[in-house]
């Protein structure tokens, strides 16, 4: 091999001795590593699928997705407070009361949601035990005529209440109380099997309410039925019947309703 053989050689392992040691790939004739390679790769660039408008158009459109997005939200709210108050009214159900008795309304027409139903005694505790309003013949006419049932409000409520650890309704159920005093209470029926008159007593076994506070229940019920045209009369003392620590209250009141009834 001659001078200029060798030195050929020597030139063409030198041109080829840079991919061999770093191992970059051969690129097309013309391109050079670290330029348009590159450089066509920042140019690549995915086009934005629905081209978003400028300027005053710009600002409608994103107006037009924020209210959009506030009336859904708005259902989405609606929705869910009605919702929650379903769920409340299905977890807090109500309970029926002495109010739910309506004067004039046979007695197999009254609502049967109660407990205890049993013969009273003028506001005392029970005699005889019912099944239930049917049996008001059972009970001894009053002078009046009228035959009494005494009743409780059912405690199926106060069980709950107390399961669920609900102290406000846990008090509003506990034992049969009206505007928060406990009560002794009577339908008192006619002849007719008609619901001619309620009696409530305030309860002295009761010890959930003070005793003293007893003679208050009259202030509520006046209220309810309307403090003016009540025919008042005070009572003296029986045998047997003591002031509450100095307190002593007795009167019988009687009104005519709008109804034709008699409170």
């Amino acid at each position: 091999m001659n001078d200029l053989q060798r030195h050929a050689f020597k030139f063409h392992r030198m041109v080829h001795q840079p991919s061999d040691k770093l191992g970059q790939l051969p690129l097309p004739y013309g391109e050079r590593a670290g330029v348009r390679g590159f450089e066509i790769c920042r140019e690549t660039v995915t086009p934005h699928p629905t081209p978003l408008p400028k300027g005053e158009g710009a600002d409608r459109a994103s107006l037009t997705r924020v209210l959009h997005y506030l009336r859904a939200a708005f259902v989405y709210l609606l929705a869910l407070t009605a919702l929650v108050g379903t769920a409340g009214a299905q977890q807090r159900p109500s309970q029926f009361e002495i109010w739910d008795l309506k004067l004039g309304t046979p007695a197999d027409k009254l609502p049967d949601d109660f407990t205890d139903y049993a013969c009273g005694t003028g506001g005392g505790p029970p005699s005889i035990a019912l099944t239930g309003w049917k049996d008001f013949r059972r009970c001894r006419p009053e002078p009046s005529g009228l035959r009494e049932i005494y009743f409780r409000y059912d405690d199926e409520l106060e069980y709950w209440a107390k399961a669920n650890n609900f102290s406000t309704e846990m008090r509003k159920y506990s034992g049969t109380k009206v505007f928060d005093f406990p009560v002794v209470l009577g339908a008192r029926f006619d002849e007719q099997g008609i619901l001619a008159g309620i009696r409530i007593v305030s309860d002295p076994r009761d010890t959930s309410r003070d005793r003293e506070e007893g003679y208050l229940l009259r202030n509520f019920l006046n209220a309810r039925y309307g403090r003016e045209g009540w025919d008042c009369v005070d009572l003296p003392p029986e045998d047997g019947e003591t002031p509450v620590f100095r307190t002593f209250s007795k009167h019988r009141s009687k009104k005519t309703l709008e109804s034709g009834a008699t409170a």
